[in-house]
C-alpha cells in the first residue's frame, strides 16, 4: 500500500470539499503500488486503453490505443505490457520514451467497469512498451454510458490528421453532443518540491467524464465549461489542475472513429450562479482551448447507441441553454 497517496493539490481540494479526513484514512487502503489480480485480468480483456502523457512543454495530452483483447496484459503485479504503438500523428508518439510518466485508464463501457493505473515506461521495443506500476486503483461505475465497441471493417482507412487554429464548426458540433470524454492532467516533478506525498503521487493521470448529451458547454470564445458531479472525492484530476492548470482532452466520435485531441488551460469554478445553473453540479471546470488536432477515422472501433448511466437521472442540463450540440455561453 502507499502510505501518502495524495499530493498537496489533491489534499487541498479534499479539504475544501470536506472529505480530507475520510480520504486520509481510505486513500492508503484503495490506492496500491501494485495491480491486484482482478485489475490485471480486467486490462487483458479490453480492446482499447486511454493514455495520458506529458510533452516537453509539460502539456498533458489524452490519447487512445486499440487492438484485439490481450494486447494489454500484466506479466506480474508490478507491470503492464502493452503490445501496441501509437500512430505517428498521435501526440502520444512523441512522448513514448523510456522513463516517461503515463496515466492509463482501462474502461469497459458496456459493463461500466473502469480501473486506473499510473506509472513510468520501463522499456519499449518495436512491438510495444512496458509500464511499471506506481499507482493502481479502481473507480465506481458512475456516469459511464453503456456502449459496446466493435472493430471496424478492414477497409476502413484513417484520413490525414488536421491541426486547426481553433474549434471549427465540426469540432463544436461533436463536443456539443457528446456524453463522454477523457481528460489528462499532471502533477509534474517541479510541483512536488517539499511535498509530503509519496513520489508515486507525481506523474500523469487520465480520467473519464460523462453526462447527458450536451453536458459540455461550448462557448463562442472557444471556452468549454464542464459540470463536475459528486465522485469518489479523490480529486485526482482537479487536484492536478489546481497546481498545474493544463489539461489534455480527448473526444471520440463513436460512429466513425474520429478523434479530437485538445489542449486547454483550466480553471475550477467552485460556486456562483454558473454552478447553480447546472442541476447536479458541485463545481465547474472551465477549459480554454489552445491546440486542436483532428484525426479522422483514427480509432478502428465503432460503438452503437448508448444506454445512459442511471446516476445521471439525478443531474440535469444547463438552465436556459439549448441541449445536444448547440449550447452556448
Amino acid at each position: 500500500m502507499i502510505a501518502a497517496p495524495f499530493h498537496a493539490g489533491e489534499r487541498a481540494l479534499q479539504a475544501l470539499a470536506g472529505s480530507r479526513e475520510v480520504m486520509a484514512a481510505a486513500g492508503s487502503r484503495v490506492i496500491r503500488d501494485f495491480m491486484p489480480d482482478q485489475h490485471r485480468d480486467f486490462f487483458a480483456q479490453l480492446p482499447f486503453l486511454v493514455v495520458g502523457s506529458l510533452d516537453a512543454q509539460l502539456q498533458p495530452w489524452a490519447s487512445v490505443l486499440a487492438a484485439p483483447p490481450g494486447f494489454a496484459h500484466s506479466p506480474d503485479p508490478l507491470h503492464l505490457r502493452i503490445d501496441a504503438l501509437p500512430m505517428p500523428d498521435d501526440p502520444l508518439a512523441g512522448q513514448l520514451v523510456q522513463g516517461a510518466s503515463f496515466g492509463l485508464l482501462g474502461i469497459e463501457p458496456h459493463t461500466r467497469r473502469r480501473n486506473r493505473m499510473n506509472g513510468r515506461v520501463e522499456s519499449l521495443d518495436a512491438q510495444g512498451f512496458t509500464v511499471e506500476v506506481q499507482q493502481s486503483f479502481g473507480n465506481c461505475p458512475k456516469y459511464i454510458q453503456a456502449r459496446e465497441p466493435l472493430f471496424a471493417p478492414h477497409n476502413t482507412a484513417a484520413a490525414a490528421a488536421q491541426r486547426l487554429g481553433g474549434l471549427d464548426d465540426a469540432a463544436r458540433t461533436l463536443i456539443g453532443r457528446v456524453d463522454t470524454f477523457f481528460i489528462a492532467s499532471a502533477f509534474p516533478q517541479h510541483a512536488a518540491a517539499g511535498d509530503e506525498a509519496d513520489p508515486a503521487a507525481q506523474g500523469v493521470d487520465v480520467s473519464h467524464r460523462g453526462g447527458l448529451p450536451g453536458f459540455v458547454r461550448v462557448g463562442e470564445d472557444g471556452v468549454l465549461t464542464v459540470p463536475d458531479f459528486v465522485g469518489n472525492r479523490f480529486f485526482n484530476t482537479l487536484g492536478n489542475l489546481s497546481v498545474h492548470p493544463r489539461a489534455g482532452l480527448l473526444f471520440i466520435d463513436f460512429e466513425n472513429g474520429e478523434l479530437l485531441h485538445l489542449t486547454a488551460s483550466a480553471e475550477i469554478i467552485w460556486d456562483g450562479p454558473e454552478v447553480a445553473a447546472f442541476e447536479g453540479a458541485e463545481r465547474l471546470l472551465r477549459l480554454r482551448v489552445e491546440q486542436v488536432l483532428r484525426r479522422p477515422g483514427a480509432l478502428p472501433l465503432r460503438w452503437g447507441g448508448a444506454e445512459l448511466s442511471p446516476h445521471l437521472a439525478r443531474t440535469g442540463c444547463w438552465a436556459n441553454a439549448q441541449r445536444a450540440g448547440s449550447a452556448v455561453s
